[in-house]
């Protein structure tokens, strides 16, 4: 076989990282790439973004996106402007997941560029966007929405499809035969007893396995969300001050507004005003109504809960409930804090000892959500430091991602035993972890790949 033509896998993200997943597939001169994330969190990972790509952007051939995260989607933009010119196949409510993010992604970095700019802050002269609205547009009509669940046939050897995880709306892990084996890409694994995602379904057989390890090496937390959620309140409106919940546009934030209706309609808590400021967060919960197969609950409960919530419109209305300090939930992006409305409200908080601020899910190492995890006493916004004497809450019981034991369940399904298990997307404590366990749980030998690393595969 000729190098042009050899098989194989190689990890240009997600790989010793959490962050930036891109696994491009070459079989016989056909070139896939499964996601094409963003990176995020450290400062040379962020760097990475920057770089070329390390293949020709014009000769892939297709890409597969298994959600609509930014970690998964991110890079699309950047990708296009280097001469990308094919199908992103995805489902249909990652399609719509896609363009908002993206949109959302390019203005922010539009903004933060100018905000720069005009601070004089930035170390580049002038500060410029990673990419901006201009090339999502060329983007987004690459985008091939398809079916869950049903197979599509790339060429006479590769087809694929889409099955449901449970992560978030859309999001899937794909099952791929290439020549009589399979090949199975977990992408994000949701948990088993999502409140508001259909549950996830598991795969029955993977000659090569692909297994994302974000939380490979911890158990969540058994404590019921709306237990952990009512003590944090309670104490907020005991300080008589604002609770500000950093959110993920996606799921966490609709979790969020589902867990505070249902406490507040069954008298747990006192009927706070509830804000929405981000304008993504907004866009995705409607997107939920649009998709209810997607959906564990019923439509219905979710318009309640959507009606229950203030949207805020505008960033003038963002700058005035910053500085007001009465009791409210406000709920505001981005969920590890690497920009967007919920900047404003620390920049007014962080220093107030009756404000609560509460952290969602997974910190990315290098972000301010992880930096105020770990107990950080102050915090750069905006090129000023703030001191923290705000209460800081970690939500760890609201996870969409599978911990150790639930990873281990949704392998559990697959009958043979894998040629190869390549354990991506974590740390390297919680992929290594993670690898120890699959070890002991089913004796199946596993490789933490590097950044960059190229592995021939046989077939």
């Amino acid at each position: 076989m000729s190098a042009q033509n050899e098989n194989y896998i190689q990890f240009l993200g997600a790989a010793g990282t959490v962050t930036g997943s891109k696994y491009l597939l070459s079989i016989d001169g056909y070139h896939l790439l499964i996601d094409c994330g963003l990176f995020q969190g450290l400062k040379e990972l962020r760097a990475r973004n920057w770089s070329t790509f390390p293949f020709p952007a014009q000769r892939i051939d297709v890409i597969i996106l298994t959600h609509g995260h930014l970690d998964h989607t991110g890079y699309l933009p950047r990708l296009v402007k280097q001469g990308l010119d094919c199908p992103i196949y995805c489902t249909a409510p990652t399609a719509d997941l896609t363009e908002i993010i993206l949109k959302d992604s390019a203005k922010i970095q539009e903004e933060d560029a100018e905000h720069a700019n005009k601070g004089g802050y930035s170390k580049h002269t002038p500060a410029m966007p990673l990419y901006g609205l201009k090339e999502v547009d060329k983007t987004l009509p690459l985008l091939s929405p398809q079916p869950a669940e049903e197979f599509i046939q790339l060429n006479d050897n590769i087809r694929f499809r889409f099955r449901k995880n449970a992560h978030i709306p859309g999001a899937s892990f794909i099952e791929m035969d290439i020549k009589g084996k399979r090949i199975v890409f977990s992408g994000d694994i949701g948990r088993p007893d999502d409140p508001m995602l259909v549950h996830r379904e598991k795969p029955d057989k993977a000659d090569i396995l692909f297994v994302e390890s974000t939380y490979g090496d911890r158990l969540h937390p058994t404590t019921p969300t709306e237990e952990v959620l009512k003590r944090i309140i309670d104490n907020t409106v005991s300080k008589h001050g604002p609770l500000i919940v950093s959110s993920f546009a996606v799921d966490r934030t609709q979790d969020f507004m589902y867990v505070i209706w249902k406490l507040k309609e069954e008298g747990k808590i006192p009927d706070l005003p509830v804000y929405l400021d981000s304008p993504m967060g907004q866009d995705v919960s409607r997107l939920f109504l649009k998709y209810p197969e997607w959906l564990n609950l019923d439509p219905g409960v979710f318009k309640e809960v959507f009606k229950d919530t203030r949207q805020v419109t505008s960033i003038q209305e963002t700058f005035h409930l910053a500085k007001d300090k009465s009791p409210k939930i406000i709920i505001a992006g981005s969920g590890m804090m690497n920009g967007g409305r919920v900047l404003h409200y620390l920049e007014k908080h962080l220093g107030n000892p009756a404000a609560t601020v509460v952290l969602p899910g997974f910190q990315a190492a290098g972000t301010r959500g992880r930096q105020l995890s770990d107990g950080s006493s102050e915090i750069k916004l905006h090129g000023h430091y703030f001191k923290v004497k705000a209460t800081v809450e970690h939500i760890r019981t609201m996870s969409s991602h599978a911990d150790q034991s639930e990873l281990i369940s949704w392998m559990s399904g697959i009958k043979n035993k894998p040629e190869n298990v390549f354990i991506v997307h974590g740390e390297p404590q919680a992929s290594d972890a993670l690898r120890v366990k699959i070890q002991d749980e089913f004796g199946w030998h596993c490789r933490l790949p590097v950044l960059y690393e190229k592995v021939i595969l046989d077939f």
